[in-house]
């Protein structure tokens, strides 16, 4: 937030205040926790194949530090019970239909929908992996772009 987002807006020459985030696997489950604990900070937030698990006790080996960790960063239940920081921008959520994380991602699906979230989802063929991935680059960045093309100046 305070070295990422303004060395990038600064090399890009971008907006800084115009800012989309978005990750595959970790990395999704780490955009929806940064965009919770920075409401109205993104103009989009997007969880590709998002490592998401219902419980403390599904996670991989190493993924939190314990079950307090996973508790105190839970972002399904946060969608639940405190949902407004994704109520702000569009949201995305996708998956291969043998991805291990759609128990979650699903969970996650529900959260977001009964807030009435601005919610796209997807599911097609395929895994938890690059060729997944690979196949779909062109449907998030046409909806990261088109996030920001309608985004405020923040």
């Amino acid at each position: 937030m305070k070295e990422v987002i303004p060395r990038v807006a600064d090399e890009a020459n971008a907006d800084p205040r115009r800012v989309a985030i978005g990750g595959i696997s970790m990395g999704g489950f780490g955009a929806f926790d940064i965009a919770l604990h920075h409401p109205s900070r993104f103009c989009a937030v997007g969880g590709h194949s998002p490592a998401l698990w219902n419980t403390g006790g599904e996670t991989a080996p190493g993924a939190f530090d314990d079950a307090e960790d996973f508790e105190r960063i839970d972002v399904i239940e946060a969608a639940r019970t405190d949902p407004g920081p994704y109520l702000g921008e569009p949201v995305w959520l996708d998956s291969g239909s043998s991805d291990p994380f759609i128990p979650g991602i699903d969970a996650m699906e529900a959260a977001l929908r009964s807030a009435g979230a601005d919610l796209t989802v997807r599911h097609s063929a395929g895994g938890h992996e690059t060729a997944y991935w690979d196949r779909h680059w062109d449907e998030y960045f046409s909806f990261y772009a088109k996030a920001l093309s309608r985004c405020p100046r923040k």
